[in-house]
C-alpha cells in the first residue's frame, strides 16, 4: 500500500496568511488606518494594501494570483489521495466539475443579491477559480514540458484578443473601459465593470493554477531539489514579466490580468512558496502557525462567510454593538472604527477555531 504524502504545511499557512489578509480587508479595517494616517509616511505604505488603480503593481495585487496558485498546490495533493484511493480520471473528472460548478455557483450568488435586485456578474474570484480549476485538472498528467506550453499559450492567446481583435470601440487594448475585455463582458454579462475588472482574467490567471499544480507535483515528487526549481522560474517570471513593462511592451495590469502581469505575480508566487516551504518544513519554524492554520483549512467558508454574511449583515451588527458601547466610553470617532474592525476579525477567527477544534472542514 502506497504512503500518504506528509502534509505541507508551508501550503497551510500561505492559504491561512491569504485568507486572513482578506478577512481583514472585509472589515474595512485598510481604510480606516489609511485615512487615519492622511498625510504621513503610512499612508503610503497602507496603499500596498488597495489594488493598483492601473498600470503598476501593489502588494494587494498579488493576493488573488496566490489564491489562485494555492489552489493548484492543493490540487495536486488532492489527485495524490485521490490516485492513493484508487479513483479512475473519470472519478475524479467528476468529482472536479462537480467541485468547480460548485465554486461558479458560489462565485455567482456572492453578487447576485444587490439592493436593486438580482445582478448576474462573473467577476468574483470563485468564478474564475472555477474555470482555471478545471483546465488546470484536464491537463494535469501531461509532461511538464507540454503544461509550459499551455501556460505560453494562454498569455499568447490573450495578448492576441487584446491587440488584433479591433472591435470598434474596444481596440485599445490597455486602456480602461475600451479594451477587448470590457466588449467581452458586454457579450457576457451586458454590462461593463466601472472599476475595470473583466471576466475573461480567468484565461491568463489559469496560468497560476497551473503553475501551482505543477509546483504540488514537484513536492510530491522524489526529486532531491525542491526549493531550486521554484527559485529558477520564480526569477525567469519576474524578468519576463518586468522585463516586457519595463521594455513599454506590455503593461503590468492587474485589472485585465495583462501576461506580464501574470507573470511578474507568478513569480512573486513561486519565491514566496520557497520561502516558505524552506522556513516552515525545512528549517521546521512552526510556532504560531495554529493562527493561520484555523484560518486555511476553512479558506472556502471563511470566504463567503465574510463576502456574503459579513458584508451583508455581520459587519453592520458588530459595528454597531461594540461602537455603541465605546461611545459611552467617549471613545473617538476613528479608533472607534479600528476597533470595530478588529472585534469583527476576532469574531470571524474565533468561529473558523471553533470548526478547527471540532474537526469540521467545509469543502467543495
Amino acid at each position: 500500500m502506497q504512503q500518504s504524502s506528509p502534509r505541507l504545511l508551508s501550503l497551510d499557512f500561505m492559504r491561512g496568511f491569504i485568507m486572513v489578509l482578506l478577512a481583514l480587508e472585509s472589515t474595512g479595517l485598510y481604510e480606516h488606518l489609511s485615512d487615519a494616517s492622511a498625510g504621513s509616511w503610512f499612508q503610503g505604505f497602507m496603499q500596498q494594501f488597495f489594488h493598483h488603480p492601473w498600470h503598476g503593481l501593489h502588494f494587494w495585487d498579488l493576493i488573488q494570483p496566490g489564491f489562485m496558485f494555492m489552489a493548484g498546490v492543493a490540487m495536486a495533493y488532492s489527485l495524490k489521495k485521490q490516485q492513493e484511493l484508487g479513483y479512475s480520471w473519470n472519478r475524479s473528472l467528476k468529482k472536479t466539475l462537480r467541485r468547480s460548478a460548485w465554486l461558479f455557483f458560489w462565485g455567482v450568488l456572492d453578487y447576485a443579491v444587490r439592493k436593486t435586485g438580482l445582478s448576474f456578474e462573473l467577476w468574483d474570484v470563485l468564478t474564475q477559480l472555477s474555470f482555471t480549476t478545471l483546465v488546470a485538472f484536464l491537463i494535469f498528467q501531461w509532461r511538464v514540458t507540454t503544461q509550459i506550453i499551455v501556460c505560453v499559450f494562454l498569455l499568447l492567446a490573450t495578448e492576441i484578443l487584446y491587440r488584433f481583435t479591433g472591435i470598434p470601440g474596444f481596440d485599445q487594448p490597455f486602456t480602461n473601459q475600451h479594451n477587448f475585455g470590457n466588449y467581452a463582458d458586454l457579450l457576457l454579462m451586458n454590462k461593463i465593470n466601472p472599476d475595470g475588472w473583466v471576466a475573461i482574467n480567468c484565461i491568463p490567471t489559469a496560468v497560476h493554477t497551473i503553475a501551482g499544480a505543477l509546483a504540488g507535483k514537484l513536492f510530491l515528487s522524489s526529486k532531491a531539489s525542491k526549493i531550486k526549481p521554484l527559485l529558477v522560474w520564480g526569477i525567469i517570471c519576474l524578468t519576463l514579466g518586468y522585463g516586457l513593462d519595463a521594455a513599454g511592451i506590455t503593461p503590468i495590469i492587474k485589472r485585465i490580468a495583462t501576461s506580464s502581469f501574470t507573470l511578474a505575480s507568478l513569480g512573486w508566487c513561486l519565491l514566496g512558496l520557497a520561502f516558505c516551504y524552506w522556513w516552515i518544513d525545512i528549517r521546521n519554524h512552526r510556532k504560531h502557525l495554529q493562527f493561520f492554520l484555523v484560518v486555511g483549512m476553512n479558506s472556502i467558508f471563511i470566504y463567503l462567510f465574510f463576502e456574503i454574511v459579513g458584508h451583508r449583515w455581520f459587519n453592520e451588527y458588530i459595528t454597531a454593538l461594540s461602537g455603541g458601547l465605546m461611545q459611552l466610553a467617549y471613545v473617538p470617532e476613528m479608533p472607534k472604527a479600528i476597533i470595530s474592525s478588529l472585534c469583527i476579525f476576532v469574531l470571524e477567527w474565533g468561529l473558523c477555531y471553533f470548526l478547527y477544534k471540532k474537526k469540521i472542514f467545509f469543502k467543495l
